[in-house]
């Protein structure tokens, strides 16, 4: 009876030491972790929330830049949209003799993630003043064929000062792999439509060379680089031929024929205009025009880059407006242009739909770089230019409110939620 209890009891014994390891091996696989790493080198997208000028700077001034995509690592969001990043000023250059522009450099310091702590950021950017060294020589030369003694004085002359301007956008990377708490992080939200991250930091307005608001951002195109191409040109818009600085010289060589006269250049997100396009009257080439300047953003719809458009009617030409010899002035009621391409691409049958965006910033009256007042709703016309409806009903996935009806205009709330 004894031998039979002690081995029961044996058995019981190797059994419970046979199963103790993998138990507390399960409870340990049930711990949830406590904490993440941010990879070093996750990118962070950012834009310059200040016009930055190399006469006004000074090393050490404090810059602001807001986050425009959230950063989401493992599933979690650790940065979200709209987080203020900080960055510096680190070098200042006026303009200076020999031609030489002003330059500014700045650079990304740190930003602060959702659960209230702060990483380092590594970005550096270096932007240069325009120069006028080559005018500064051939200067030189001209005066000297006639009495060389003058021609050093042209040593003096001076560069531009430089111009940062706002909505710069920057690739910020994360400094180094860091250690996050997990408490306070939230899921990403993987459905989040790439358009409403558009409107919402959409620059109503785009700049010219100084910083000065001129047209507002009245169209957006959601396509490849050659759909949209091959929408304006089986339309008759052409490119216009890349900007010269004596707009006069263009003139002179090419006449009052000239459809392809150069466009200013505007700024939007830090660099000038992606395409520009025009769509001359045939009675006054010149000084009528239907045109636009075309920006590609930095997102996409289901692999489909969408493009930002500023669109105007020039109706005639000025002289000496705004500091400028030659100008053209603008039909005031922007939204007859903007409407009068949408109808005019629709015509292609190369326009999958359109739809009317409501802007994060509205613009009802304002002024063109120039100083012409204009007026407009403030909304903003979607030309989708997908061949298919498969297209469509991809886009209709990823944007709320979108209709897969290709000759439905939906209202202006259809499509963004309301900021």
């Amino acid at each position: 009876m004894f031998r039979a209890d002690l081995k029961k009891f044996s058995i019981h014994l190797l059994i419970t030491l046979f199963l103790l390891p993998s138990g507390l091996a399960g409870q340990e696989a049930q711990t949830p972790p406590l904490a993440m790493t941010i990879p070093n080198g996750t990118p962070v997208e950012v834009r310059l929330l200040k016009t930055v000028n190399s006469a006004l700077a000074h090393i050490g001034n404090p810059l602001d830049f807001v986050v425009i995509k959230d950063v989401a690592v493992g599933g979690l969001t650790i940065i979200p949209a709209g987080t203020i990043a900080q960055g510096s000023v680190i070098g200042v250059k006026g303009k200076r003799f020999l031609g030489m522009g002003g330059n500014v450099v700045f650079q990304l310091d740190s930003v602060e993630l959702v659960s209230g702590e702060r990483i380092p950021l590594l970005a550096r950017k270096e932007v240069k003043g325009g120069s006028r060294t080559k005018l500064m020589a051939a200067a030189m030369v001209a005066t000297g064929l006639f009495f060389l003694p003058a021609a050093p004085i042209f040593l003096l002359t001076r560069g531009h000062q430089c111009t940062v301007l706002r909505d710069t956008a920057v690739t910020a990377h994360v400094e180094a792999d860091t250690s996050i708490a997990l408490k306070g992080l939230v899921p990403s939200s993987e459905s989040a439509s790439q358009m409403n991250i558009v409107m919402t930091y959409m620059p109503p307005r785009v700049l010219n060379g100084e910083g000065r608001e001129g047209d507002m951002v009245n169209l957006v195109f959601i396509g490849r680089s050659d759909q949209l191409q091959a929408a304006f040109q089986r339309a008759g818009w052409v490119r216009t031929d890349k900007w010269r600085p004596v707009m006069a010289w263009h003139l002179l060589s090419q006449r009052t024929h000239d459809a392809k006269l150069p466009m200013a250049r505007f700024y939007m997100f830090g660099r000038t205009q992606d395409y520009s396009y025009a769509l001359p009257d045939p009675t006054a080439v010149v000084s009528r025009r239907h045109h636009l300047r075309i920006w590609k953003t930095e997102s996409e719809v289901n692999g489909y880059p969408i493009w930002a458009g500023a669109a105007t009617h020039d109706v005639a030409i000025i002289i000496a407006k705004q500091g400028r010899l030659i100008n053209h002035s603008i039909d005031p009621q922007v939204d007859t242009e903007r409407d009068f391409i949408g109808t005019n691409l629709e015509d292609t049958h190369l326009v999958g739909h359109r739809e009317y965006l409501h802007s994060a910033d509205p613009v009802f009256e304002a002024e063109t770089a120039s100083g012409e007042a204009y007026y407009s709703d403030s909304r903003i016309l979607l030309l989708d230019l997908h061949q298919t409806r498969a297209v469509n009903s991809d886009l209709a996935a990823d944007v709320p409110g979108y209709s897969s009806s290709i000759s439905t205009l939906v209202p202006a709330s259809g499509l963004l939620a309301s900021h």
